[in-house]
């Protein structure tokens, strides 16, 4: 089959803004770069250069280097639940966390996750996590998840080489039990309580949309998540997020009724997009091994049986449907 590995190209595209989940070609006025940004309007600049991280061996390493030392260091964003988060005193959980221990397993090594802070940009993530090493000594790691998997934004980002695209996000809204039909338009909420991550792509649509009507009635919240158990819990009538964060909220909160939207919503902007994994240019080698166990683990029902634990239907990537 052939490789899903995005390589930087020689073409020269008109450069799309990708952040950590969400591509988007808006502006914000911070910086006036959250498009720009790691999260590029999933959430906005949170920080810089905070990292917390487990103990292991120092640098990036190919496939050989990695089985020769006996562990796989990970690089995974902190507070991004449902995919990776800190349960406390430095036990990391989430979907991304189990996916980066199942293929650390597949190669005979042990994992060693390093749970990060997100900087101002995409490349600034990049650029601590994988290919340098973070100014306050974060430890540059073997392999990074959660990377949009994008054709352009490997066009600029030539330190690395994304691969193995292992999930197909997109937007969608939860509603609370009495709402009276989670799949009428947003602007008919008007009145109600509406929930988005601040500074995202969900936050400028209702904000920004059906001609500002909402402006008055969004609820900001720090993420997605947080966002989508405020409709469980009672303080809002509805909101909006990533499909995954919102799965993932109905199955820790089952018994509030909230209803999951099953329609696309209108006028969003983005119509989904990849996520994938990053490694190092010259670990080349580590990268297409990562890419054959993320395959194998597609084809044998390992990966959705994992997304599953956490409450999240699997959905294959656009780029693996194209390939092979």
């Amino acid at each position: 089959m052939a490789r899903s590995i995005c390589r930087p190209s020689e073409t020269s595209w008109a450069r799309k803004p990708v952040g950590r989940s969400a591509p988007s070609s808006k502006r914000s006025t911070r910086k006036n770069k959250v498009a720009d940004t790691r999260r590029g309007f999933l959430a906005g600049a949170i920080g810089a250069g905070c990292a917390m991280a487990l103990s292991g061996p120092l640098g990036a390493a190919p496939l050989a280097r990695v089985r020769e030392l006996g562990v796989l260091r990970v690089g995974l964003y902190a507070d991004n639940r449902p995919w990776s988060w800190d349960l406390g005193g430095g036990r990391p959980a989430g979907i991304d966390v189990d996916l980066a221990m199942a293929i650390a397993e597949q190669l005979g090594v042990r994992s060693e996750i390093a749970l990060f802070t997100a900087d101002e940009e995409l490349s600034d993530d990049l650029r601590n996590v994988i290919w340098r090493g973070g100014l306050l000594g974060f430890r540059r790691c073997d392999l990074m998840l959660h990377v949009p998997f994008d054709m352009q934004l490997s066009a600029r980002e030539d330190q690395v080489v994304f691969v193995a695209p292992y999930y197909r996000e997109e937007f969608t809204a939860l509603c609370s039990s009495d709402a009276r039909d989670c799949e009428m338009p947003p602007q008919r909420f008007v009145g109600s309580r509406v929930a988005a991550e601040i500074d995202s792509v969900p936050d400028f649509y209702l904000v920004g949309g059906f001609g500002g009507i909402l402006r008055g009635d969004v609820a900001h919240y720090p993420n997605g998540y947080s966002a989508a158990v405020a409709v469980h819990d009672g303080e809002a009538t509805m909101a909006v997020a990533t499909r995954a964060q919102i799965e993932a909220s109905i199955a820790e909160r089952s018994g509030s009724g909230a209803k999951l939207r099953k329609s696309p919503l209108p006028m969003m902007p983005s119509p989904g997009w990849d996520i994938g994994m990053a490694v190092r240019e010259d670990s080349r080698t580590l990268g297409f091994a990562v890419e054959d166990i993320v395959t194998a683990m597609t084809a044998d029902g390992r990966m959705a049986a994992l997304f599953a634990k956490h409450g999240v239907t699997w959905q294959a990537a656009a780029a693996t449907r194209t390939i092979g």
